[in-house]
């Protein structure tokens, strides 16, 4: 189990002090690159991200990890159909992905591709050194295939004669593979999912996996012989390995696994991956045996999160109504958007989609709430203290002790990744100082000088709560936390946020009152629920 994690409250001696960080490891699956990225695609990243920055306020060292998977039969077929190499057809992909992360403000330590050579040849050690451990052998696979998903399938597990989880035509297949000895694991999985029933989270998916593992488990193809865009098996080179075994070994091969151990030793096992939940027996069953096989400890947890729907309907190439993150960041900018996936439903249920949601949350929450809140206090530092803010007094802040509650109520909701319940914490102290501005009335107060001490207690502790909402905010969006600082005079130019919560506000900071945070948005895009960029929506997000 991991130790408790420090809260996100840090002044600067424990700062100093903190010299050895405590490790965390989190990654996203590696995303399958026979298209451009999706909104599915953002959710999961975002999360991630909102989680590793708010592990690097708890001075944690964090390392994390996304990526592309890039090998397989339907990247093949993609290529073919556009005239392009493989090679050439991922590359021109995988910029994309990277541009997106970019324009999202993704703070990942590390993109590992499929295709990378340090992938490529730590690969071939690991599946070597699972032959020579027994667990892998020559065999012969007879039945369906899907090739979208990638995904074997018995006439048992197919619907109503196609893929149970893509609704597609299967393919009939007979070829000599080599398998892996699943079956061999199965009581050591059944009993880690009894000794940790933290492993796989929320619950109900924990429930669904290990219904699963208790019934009869059979080996599984790990190679193909008719696909020739992949990893080579060492010991075989007419095979190559299954595009989901290359895959899942992603999240030890980019730590150096094993060639260059460092990484691998610092931060292994990985305190979190985070994946959607079609991809969740691959993760909570073949990925656990692999690393049983390979003597390696078991991942401390893995969060599946739900699907999106998009203005209440599926997501699909025939209705044409998939959503290019780029799209929204362009018309409603990065923060609102992030905002949005990460507040408008529970992590780990499904959720949807509207212009019309993702617009009243900017108007409401963003514009009204925050928004309003900043232009009110910095109007009032400028109209009664020439834009100067009043000296602060810990002892006289009366907004002080709700501001270290929401604190820890941030820690509790963001270490079980509950991310909307943390920002609804956010907002609820965003309301309290707003009330506060209405219980306290300045204007009242500035009317005569005998009042003039409790009005600069009132401005000074409104400016250092909207100081500490800033924080509260920066890992949901970073861009907004660093304009409200900006705001209030804290930051200039190109300076990184100030993180440090318990510090106190500088005497005689001059605010600096911009534009409004969001301006509030009147009526929704012409093109609302159409499609704008047209991404490949099959379910495999790896």
């Amino acid at each position: 189990m991991p130790k408790k994690k420090k809260p996100i409250a840090i002044n600067p001696a424990e700062r100093i002090a903190a010299m050895n960080k405590q490790s965390f490891y989190l990654t996203t699956p590696i995303y399958y690159v026979n298209d451009i990225p999706h909104i599915g695609h953002s959710y999961t990243t975002i999360a991630a991200d909102v989680l590793a920055r708010y592990r690097r306020l708890q001075l944690c060292d964090v390392f994390f990890l996304t990526g592309t998977d890039e090998h397989g039969q339907k990247i093949q077929k993609a290529a073919e159909s556009c005239s392009k190499t493989p090679h050439d057809f991922v590359d021109t992909v995988v910029s994309k992905y990277k541009n997106v992360w970019k324009s999202l403000n993704i703070s990942n330590d590390d993109f590992i591709r499929t295709t990378d050579d340090r992938h490529v040849q730590r690969v071939k050690k690991i599946f070597k050194k699972l032959f020579e451990n027994g667990d892998i052998y020559l065999g012969e696979y007879e039945g369906r295939y899907c090739v979208p998903c990638e995904s074997f399938w018995t006439e048992t597990q197919l619907d109503d004669g196609r893929c149970p989880e893509c609704k597609r035509a299967v393919e009939k297949v007979k070829e000599k593979n080599y398998f892996f000895r699943l079956s061999k694991y199965q009581k050591q999985l059944i009993e880690h999912y009894h000794k940790h029933p933290e492993f796989v989270q929320p619950e109900s998916r924990r429930n669904e996996i290990f219904q699963r593992i208790i019934s009869p488990i059979e080996d599984i193809s790990i190679s193909r012989s008719a696909v020739t865009w992949g990893i080579q098996v060492p010991m075989d080179t007419t095979h190559t390995i299954y595009v989901w075994i290359d895959a899942l070994l992603n999240y030890i091969t980019a730590l150096g696994y094993d060639d260059d151990m460092t990484l691998f030793q610092k931060f292994w096992p990985a305190n979190v991956h985070i994946i959607g939940k079609e991809i969740l027996w691959f993760h909570g069953a073949i990925w656990p045996a692999i690393l049983m096989s390979l003597n390696i400890e078991l991942p401390l947890k893995i969060f599946t999160h739900g699907w999106w729907t998009i203005e209440g309907q599926k997501i699909s190439k025939s209705l044409g109504n998939a959503i290019d993150p780029l799209s929204i960041i362009h018309l409603y900018g990065t923060d609102a958007y992030r905002y949005f996936l990460l507040r408008e439903v529970p992590f780990g249920l499904d959720g949807n989609f509207s212009y019309s949601a993702l617009i009243s949350r900017i108007n409401s929450d963003l514009g009204n709430d925050l928004g309003n809140l900043l232009q009110r206090a910095l109007t009032m530092v400028e109209k009664y203290f020439d834009a100067a803010i009043p000296e602060y007094s810990e002892d006289e802040d009366e907004l002080k002790e709700s501001s270290q509650n929401t604190c820890d109520q941030i820690n509790k909701e963001l270490d079980n990744l509950q991310f909307s319940k943390a920002l609804e914490v956010i907002w609820e102290f965003i309301g309290k100082a707003n009330r506060f501005i209405e219980g306290k009335k300045p204007w009242t107060l500035a009317k005569t000088s005998a009042h003039r001490p409790q009005l600069e207690r009132v401005i000074s502790s409104l400016a250092k709560a909207i100081k500490d909402i800033s924080i509260f905010i920066y890992p949901f969006m970073p861009n907004t936390c660093v304009e409200i600082q900006k705001q209030l005079g804290i930051l200039e130019g190109d300076e990184p946020p100030c993180l440090e919560y318990q510090q106190s506000m500088r005497n005689g900071i001059i605010v600096k009152k911009g534009n409004p945070l969001f301006p509030r948005i009147e009526k929704e895009p012409e093109n609302s629920g159409k499609e704008t960029t047209m991404p490949s929506m099959n379910k495999k997000t790896f």
